[in-house]
């Protein structure tokens, strides 16, 4: 399963220039956890990303209220950032469409980031989410079985193999022994978004 596989596009950007407000309000409105940066004046360049965490950090000041008297004289509370570009992280970790699911969520652990822009070079094409990442291991087993007999429909003709799927473990039984469309049967239910593992054989010969 490839990255391009289960990433959600088209992707909502910002630039450098935008609003904070505006951004907290996309991420607010839409659900998202964090919104790929651009740079529209060199082809909308990938330039960072902003997080849930980048734009509520030093926001809110203390109530007023229940602060002491002599907090007040030394109130040094910077002024808020009103940018993306002031307040986004860079440099940002980016994947390739064509980046295999388990590297690409290798990356999102080690960097303990909960999304990750997908590239084509250097311009955002998608983005991947750990719901997406979710979304992926919890679908269906009927939906991944039909979607795995479509793909060896379309490669070897129909009634060919006989396929079944538990726990997003599918099995695959070839009416043929031919090693190498077994590898190909196997390369392309891999590719499906939900499979968890693949095992191939032949009927002919039962491995």
């Amino acid at each position: 399963m490839r990255a391009r596989d289960i990433m959600t596009s088209p992707v909502v950007t910002v630039t450098t220039a935008t609003a904070v407000k505006a951004a907290a309000r996309q991420l607010a409105e839409r659900g998202f956890t964090a919104l790929p940066v651009i740079d529209p004046d060199d082809g909308d360049r990938l330039v960072g990303i902003v997080t849930e965490a980048d734009l509520v950090r030093d926001r809110f000041p203390r109530d007023p209220r229940y602060r002491h008297p002599d907090e007040f004289a030394d109130d040094r509370r910077p002024t808020p950032a009103k940018t993306v570009g002031e307040v986004m992280s860079t440099p940002v970790t980016a994947m390739a469409g064509g980046a295999d699911v388990v590297d690409l969520v290798t990356a999102m652990l080690s960097s303990r980031v909960r999304s990750m822009p997908i590239v084509d070079g250097s311009t955002v094409i998608g983005i991947v989410t750990r719901r997406d990442l979710l979304i992926a291991l919890a679908r269906d087993d009927q939906a991944i079985a039909t979607d795995v007999r479509h793909r060896l429909q379309m490669y070897g003709g129909l009634n060919r193999w006989t396929v079944s799927v538990t726990d997003g473990a599918v099995s695959i039984s070839d009416t043929f022994d031919d090693a190498t469309d077994r590898h190909v049967a196997t390369v392309l239910a891999e590719a499906v978004p939900g499979v968890t593992a693949v095992d191939v054989t032949s009927e002919r010969s039962g491995s």
